[in-house]
């Protein structure tokens, strides 16, 4: 429902042009919004005109007018003065308050709408008969993003959205709970995953320029129909995942760009604990010291360049062939050969992804 507030601005707006009083009574005599002192204004004036027939009455000085909502009675609202002016003045406040109260609902509609569609909680019939209803394209490209802060500022990120994007261009956002906040994104004709990440970037930068904050996005896959706007949405929340995961030093994850890490968040936890014991034994990276883990992070960042790798470690050639080795020992795999540098990856990746699932337990 439209707020009290809303009312006060707009009756206080329509006083400073026409130097008529205004006030707002809801259907219990409590005052809404009002821009005199209502003492005179009897509760029973109000609950009587509210449960009479009459659209208008004329109590001294005061014109009551009904303000109703699909035929509803919702409001009553006095214009305060004998003239016709008055009445004329009142008639019009009604009609500003209606379409407030109208737009407001849309809106509120709209963001109900877009909540059930991404959960898939609606019929198929219902989302085309809905969207008709909201005034929704139900055939424009779209994609979702989503964007996670690590504070609980949610309500300063979709303010900041609500400023870059507006349903005016089709954009629609919303959330559905404390942490991440949903941008419906529409695309114009011909975008591509290049123009998402770009929109991405963008987000990234204005949260960190204009609200000091630190925020991560991802972003699903384009879909062409209202109907899978859930489906973008589920693959940005992987794709949110995944990222956190294994792709940590990055603000932005696309669901397209996840690779291998997407088939490693899909793995059943007794299986990547085979995975690793069969890799690795007794002893797992865990155990690595931090100058081994660090050395083979940097030689896989490296596409496994002996040369180059020892020159960003500033260390000599034959000191990092030296570790190297000497991790072959241990593990039996040699990450200068592509196969086992390949295994011994997706076992980092595998051991970080159970890390993931362990803190989510406490």
């Amino acid at each position: 429902m439209i707020s009290s507030q809303v009312i006060q601005t707009s009756i206080e707006e329509l006083r400073a042009i026409t130097k008529v009083d205004l006030c707002v009574f809801d259907l219990e005599g409590q005052e809404v919004a009002a821009t005199f002192a209502t003492e005179e204004v009897s509760k029973e004036m109000i609950t009587g005109f509210a449960t009479s027939p009459a659209d208008s009455q004329v109590i001294g000085v005061y014109h009551l007018l009904k303000i109703l909502d699909e035929g509803e009675l919702i409001y009553v609202l006095i214009a305060k003065g004998i003239s016709d002016d008055a009445y004329m003045i009142g008639k019009i406040a009604v009609s500003q308050i209606q379409h407030l109260v109208v737009a407001y609902k849309e809106r509120f509609d709209r963001n109900n709408f877009f909540q059930n569609l991404i959960l898939d909680n609606l019929l198929l019939v219902d989302i085309y008969n809905r969207a008709k209803k909201l005034h929704i394209e139900p055939v424009v490209p779209r994609i979702v993003f989503l964007v996670e802060t690590k504070a609980e500022k949610d309500s300063a990120v979709m303010e900041l959205l609500k400023s870059m994007y507006s349903s005016q261009r089709g954009d629609y956002i919303t959330a559905v709970d404390e942490k991440n906040v949903i941008l419906i994104k529409a695309l114009e004709k011909g975008d591509g995953y290049e123009e998402c990440n770009s929109i991405a970037d963008t987000i990234v930068d204005m949260m960190n320029t204009e609200a000091m904050l630190n925020v991560r996005v991802a972003f699903g896959t384009i879909v062409q129909e209202l109907k899978d706007v859930s489906k973008s949405y589920k693959e940005a929340k992987m794709a949110l995942d995944v990222g956190k995961i294994f792709y940590a030093e990055k603000n932005v994850s696309a669901y397209n760009t996840l690779g291998i890490g997407r088939l490693i968040y899909q793995l059943p936890i007794n299986l990547c604990h085979i995975f690793i014991h069969e890799i690795f034994g007794e002893e797992g990276p865990e155990d690595f010291d931090e100058e081994t883990l660090t050395t083979i992070n940097k030689f896989f960042e490296n596409n496994l360049n002996v040369s180059e790798t020892s020159r960003q470690l500033f260390v000599h050639r034959n000191t990092l062939v030296y570790r190297i080795e000497k991790l072959e020992k241990s593990t039996g795999l040699d990450i200068r050969v592509f196969d086992d540098a390949l295994t011994f990856k997706i076992a980092l990746m595998v051991v970080n992804y159970m890390k993931y699932l362990d803190s989510l337990e406490y």
